[in-house]
């Protein structure tokens, strides 16, 4: 049964939702003024695997996610190009689709506007006003804190001793410092909008309650981000919200860790802030990074604990998806499977499917979850050195793709995946090491690497293949495997012969 950490009352517990086999759930998406970094990444990256396991796991997922397009940052980035504010959200609504594209995420079922629901936004604030839970001042409109008596719950904090915190302003208007804006009256160079108290555009968090309740309801199963939203957005959301309906806004709140550099906190003022797009393009990581590694790396840290970005990082992550696509080429081969081999493999599926469901159900454990999947590549290259037949390998990369599904991985065919070879010197001239299975630590400490002749290379073949029709298949792997050390590649053809390419 899948379990979830919810910040709400800071435990992990079994997720029951509301509907049986229909899962609501919210999570706030980007303000559109600027690209996508590596933050974004990540917290669009773990809500996309809950979506996919659920979805796997027999849930129907009504997911929503919002661009925040009003806001003062958008605003201020129009008038610094002297640009309607739409101009700036359309080109970032656009890179971020491109961004995400890349990365294998999938649309959500709905993916509302702030500008779109003015008329829900205003219908909310004046909802909260008639109760008595909000003010009026000059054509603002604030939320009165002390007068919702579970404010903080979410943060774990109490109202006296909470902070000002992001986007909350100091204005001595307010009955409370942490009195937070519902409606802001307009300003000249500004987007507004009519409304009861004067012409003017929503505060940031309303806009997320609003849309929330228009799409899923006032009670919905799901709500999530990244932990820098916990105070004051989230909490401000739920104050809010249930102040409005008298009943739970949402029953899980899901947060994401932080994204480290090289175990700093990534910010522009040190240096170590990257962009999606400059990580694809940067030249030390274009030859390494593709979509399918950044989602790897990205899932090789557990979602709720910090992640550390790192050259490093995203080698390990190449050097694990090499030895995956590795395998796929092995399970493209023909072969005849031996009888043990056949009893073994649905066993060994069995066993690690199982304990990959089980990791994903402990709160997606996905580090966990990847160390199953390679357990799994090991034991089927085992199998594979005592004889698989050709239907086992089909059904063995098809328990892969099947699986990695969920996590957004392994779906491309073994001949799409990119193995990006390493250049060593040697010599006076370059040797192309494009070796899979040899991860990139190991390559980079190669000193000295025999370039082969055609023929060796042919005699080596010919060993090979007189290994494999005696049934010899450690012989054959190793041949393959001291081949591709060197930068040979074996393609084993169906009438039983092979070709290579460098």
């Amino acid at each position: 049964m899948l379990t979830l950490f919810n910040t709400l009352t800071g435990k992990q517990e079994p997720f029951t939702p509301i509907e049986p086999k229909r899962v609501r759930m919210y999570v706030c998406g980007v303000t559109v003024y600027d690209y996508c970094h590596i933050g974004h990444a990540r917290s669009a990256l773990v809500f996309d695997v809950l979506r996919r396991y659920l979805e796997y796991s027999g849930y129907e997922v009504l997911f929503v996610k919002n661009f925040t397009d009003v806001d003062d940052k958008i605003i201020r980035r129009a008038n610094e190009q002297h640009v309607p504010c739409d101009v700036i959200t359309s080109k970032y609504i656009d890179a971020y689709y491109e961004d995400m594209g890349k990365l294998g995420i999938k649309p959500a079922s709905i993916e509302p506007k702030a500008t779109e629901h003015m008329a829900q936004i205003i219908a909310l604030t004046d909802r909260l006003t008639q109760k008595g839970l909000a003010y009026s001042i000059d054509g603002d409109v604030y939320f009165q804190v002390d007068k919702y008596k579970d404010y903080g719950r979410l943060s774990k904090r109490k109202l006296e001793e909470l902070q000002a915190g992001a986007r909350v302003d100091v204005d001595e208007r307010k009955r409370h410092p942490m009195d937070f804006a519902l409606w802001k009256s307009s300003k000249p160079g500004e987007p507004s909008w009519p409304s009861p108290w004067g012409a003017g555009r929503p505060g940031w968090h309303i806009e997320c309650s609003a849309m929330s309740i228009t799409h899923l309801g006032e009670t919905f199963d799901i709500h999530g981000g990244g932990m820098d939203l916990i105070f004051p957005h989230h909490e401000n959301e739920i104050a809010q919200s249930c102040g409005a309906t008298g009943k739970e806004f949402a029953n899980y709140w899901i947060h994401n860790g932080f994204v480290q550099v090289n175990q700093e906190k990534m910010s522009k003022s040190l240096g170590n802030f990257f962009t999606i797009r400059e990580i694809f393009e940067k030249s030390e990581w274009s030859e390494i990074v593709t979509g399918e590694i950044l989602r790897y790396f990205l899932l090789s840290t557990h979602y709720h604990g910090p992640l550390d970005f790192s050259d490093q990082a995203l080698k390990e992550a190449k050097s694990a998806l090499n030895g995956f696509y590795d395998l796929f080429i092995r399970l493209n081969e023909e072969g005849e499977g031996s009888q043990k081999a056949h009893s073994e493999f649905d066993l060994v599926v069995g066993f690690h499917r199982t304990g990959f469901n089980k990791a994903m159900d402990s709160d997606l454990n996905t580090p966990i979850a990847l160390a199953e999947l390679q357990e799994l590549r090991g034991e089927i290259n085992k199998l594979l050195s005592h004889g698989l037949s050709s239907k086992a390998r089909k059904e063995a990369r098809e328990v892969f793709r099947s699986i990695g599904k969920v996590l957004g991985l392994f779906q491309l065919e073994p001949d799409q995946w990119q193995f990006n070879p390493l250049k060593i010197v040697v010599r006076d001239e370059v040797t192309v090491l494009d070796r899979p299975s040899v991860g990139i630590s190991e390559a980079a400490s190669l000193e000295k690497i025999e370039k082969l002749s055609d023929t060796e290379i042919n005699s080596k073949i010919a060993e090979r293949l007189d290994a494999r029709k005696r049934r010899d298949f450690v012989k054959a792997d190793e041949i393959r495997k001291s081949l591709a050390a060197q930068g040979i590649i074996i393609e084993d053809k169906p009438d039983g012969t092979s070709r290579w390419k460098r």
